[in-house]
């Protein structure tokens, strides 16, 4: 049987919850309180914002140690730099900033661990762009101090792979490992509310039959928060497409043999047929609704990956980076990632084979 039939014949669904390795318990929970909805407080921009907060206090009774220059506008770097560097009141005013963060943190985890969805969570993995430094891990770390000190059994840590990688990795956890089986790489998508990043991911099945040695190796990005205007959605398609066009090509080049598939990941609740039903509204030209589906767009873009029809399956994009962490998380049944980025996505996970899959 040929091996395009057998991926089409295997049923794979967009956003399935049971997926070969893991049960997605739940995922894009959008949870409120008085003050809004709480993946607001431990965003990138919350982060900022406590960190002007913090300077504000200081302003009050004298200078700023981080001079002129708006919170909103240190990079992550520049903040880590400050950090480790040798002005103790600058580095304090970053640690309060942590501080703050994580206090907060540690309580939104526990409002997830408190939902039916989430409850026996062992560990929670923190991901998104956010964790990629030494303060948004320092604050990880710290939350998870609080959360284990308040008499939690749960460990809270940081994505193993860079966050811009695990959201392309984790595709290779969409599909069964055999649909990969004669071919050495596949394209992933990592969309998000700032930019859209394409890859190719090598498996490396030979060397890990899990699947635990699949590594990036090539992405290219678009930011299209920067376009002004902002894109529409037409073009923003169009963009992604020509970056898989060229993927395709540089992977032809180096003799790589890409799998007919493209794992995509993307933010909101998608449904079944590829649809995003809701937490799309922030891509350029809003994703939402019945009249829309990417998956199919990208299909009929990109018919075919050299012999074999293109198969695309789409997942929410903090299932997806959650799934890089399947082959790692072997040692607990119940598992979720939180992802700190533009806002804060979610999802909770049981691995398959256990007593306590449901």
């Amino acid at each position: 049987m040929a091996k395009d039939t057998q991926i089409r014949e295997a049923g794979i669904a967009h956003a399935a919850q049971r997926l070969p390795s893991v049960v997605v318990d739940d995922y894009n929970i959008e949870l409120k309180d008085g003050d809004g909805f709480i993946g607001d407080r431990v965003s990138k921009s919350a982060f900022r914002e406590m960190l002007e907060a913090c300077r504000e206090r200081l302003r009050a009774v004298g200078a700023d140690p981080l001079g002129d220059k708006a919170s909103c506008d240190f990079s992550k770097r520049r903040i880590d730099q400050i950090l480790l560097g040798e002005d103790p009141l600058a580095a304090g005013v970053v640690f309060s900033a942590i501080e703050d963060f994580a206090q907060e943190l540690a309580r939104v985890a526990r409002l997830f661990l408190g939902q039916d969805g989430w409850e026996g969570t062992q560990t929670i993995v923190v991901g998104g762009g956010f964790s990629d430094s030494r303060a948004g891990r320092l604050a990880v770390a710290r939350a998870g101090y609080l959360l284990r000190a308040g008499g939690l059994g749960i460990t809270l840590e940081p994505i193993r792979h860079h966050p811009d990688e695990g959201g392309l990795i984790g595709a290779v956890h969409l599909a069964p490992s055999w649909m990969f089986s004669g071919y050495d790489s596949l394209l992933a998508v990592d969309i998000g509310g700032s930019n859209i990043r394409a890859g190719v991911v090598v498996t490396n099945l030979r060397k890990a039959a899990d699947l635990s040695r699949s590594e990036v190796w090539r992405s290219e990005i678009w930011r299209h928060c920067d376009e002004d205007p902002i894109p529409s959605r037409d073009e923003a398609v169009e963009r992604l497409v020509g970056m898989l066009g060229d993927l395709i090509r540089r992977a032809d080049r180096a003799s790589l043999t890409l799998a007919p598939f493209v794992g995509i990941g993307c933010p909101g609740m998608i449904k079944a047929d590829g649809t995003i039903d809701r937490g799309g509204q922030n891509l350029p030209g809003n994703w939402e609704g019945r009249d829309f589906n990417l998956a199919e767009r990208v299909t009929a873009a990109i018919p075919r990956i050299g012999e074999h029809p293109t198969m695309v399956v789409m997942h929410n994009d903090a299932v997806v980076q959650g799934l890089s962490e399947v082959p790692h998380r072997t040692d607990v049944t119940r598992w979720g990632v939180l992802t700190i980025g533009t806002g804060l996505g979610n999802a909770r996970f049981t691995n398959r084979g256990t007593e306590d899959e449901i």
